[in-house]
């Protein structure tokens, strides 16, 4: 059976096949996908997952890519670092491959279609669905990472996207994480939000957000998937926490204070006509409130304040899924 074909939007709900409408443009790949095969079996019992001890006192830093498997520009930099020994000046720090099933099914002519195998690993990361009893691959995988996880004091997650945006960081709703991202400061822009409905991220589990510890996590959008600006981006972001951590010596580059947004509503789309009036670029602010943005069927879509900023609007979305989130600049 051919392998369905999956959307690459950040809001594909649990139960879905996540099928991409017909009218989906071509995406260029202008990246080759990494060879992972020295890093498969990994040093830490857990397949594709390897850390380097520096041996001196410091932080567990977890860098992980291919949550989503089409998603390698962070697997390229990960890939880099690994290729020429780098250890870290203090702590820990373990490079992690996610979803290798899914990345191993990445097919430059049908691009999309890799995201996962059978569910978004970023929806499982919830304690009900990690010490469940419901089986799937990414869960299972999930499971396998997850005391890794537990042990981690920062962990970095390497996304990229579909649909044209800038640069940002998602920090989940809890203080460790924006503290993290305003700490990081590349992308230069920070997004707080509640998560989603149909289920928890990786910066949504419990760790990072109900825990009294300090543990935080930040989810790096760099980019469109596959475009070089992307992965010069993730090399920018993880260098800039590995300064920040002390795991490289030197100051991180000076980095203007990031401007900062609350999301506060996310659009769904509940019809099939769905359309903006235009294409719109994530992280486009549009002045006025009751600015017309969309029409969803015969509803239609404005903003719901002043200097809305648009994040990551999924520019043909299907029924069902988040068509945009909007933020409040603060």
């Amino acid at each position: 059976m051919p392998n369905p074909v999956h959307s690459s939007t950040d809001d594909d709900p649990p139960g879905t096949t996540g099928l991409l409408p017909p009218d989906l443009p071509h995406f260029p790949v202008f990246l080759t996908a990494p060879d992972l095969s020295p890093w498969l079996e990994g040093n830490t019992g857990i397949a594709g997952f390897t850390t380097k001890d520096s041996g001196h006192p410091g932080p567990h830093v977890v860098l992980i890519s291919l949550i989503h498997g089409n998603e390698f520009a962070g697997a390229i930099v990960l890939n880099e670092m690994l290729r020429t020994g780098f250890t870290p000046n203090c702590g820990k720090l373990t490079f992690g491959f996610a979803n290798l099933a899914a990345f191993a099914r990445f097919d430059p002519e049908n691009p999309v279609a890799s995201r996962f195998v059978e569910e978004d690993m970023n929806r499982v990361w919830d304690d009900i669905e990690l010490f469940g009893v419901r089986r799937s691959l990414e869960l299972d995988r999930a499971r396998d990472i997850r005391p890794l996880i537990d042990s981690a004091d920062i962990v970095l997650d390497l996304h990229s996207m579909l649909w044209p945006s800038e640069p940002l960081l998602l920090c989940g709703p809890g203080d460790q994480g924006r503290e993290l991202a305003f700490a990081i400061g590349t992308p230069a822009t920070v997004i707080a939000d509640q998560g989603h409905a149909g289920g928890k991220r990786l910066i949504d589990y419990g760790r990072f957000t109900e825990s009294p510890g300090r543990a935080a996590c930040v989810l790096v959008e760099a980019g469109q998937h596959w475009e070089l600006a992307t992965v010069n981006q993730l090399r920018a972001t993880t260098q800039a926490l590995l300064c920040h951590t002390a795991m490289v010596h030197g100051a991180a580059p000076a980095a203007s204070v990031p401007r900062f947004a609350e999301v506060t509503q996310a659009v769904t789309a509940r019809t099939n006509r769905f359309v903006f009036v235009r294409e719109f670029i994530g992280g486009e602010i549009i002045k006025s409130k009751d600015t017309l943005i969309a029409h969803d069927g015969d509803t239609e879509i404005r903003t719901p304040h002043d200097n809305c900023m648009l994040v990551m609007p999924s520019l043909r979305p299907s029924r069902g899924h988040t068509a945009i989130r909007l933020a409040k600049l603060r």
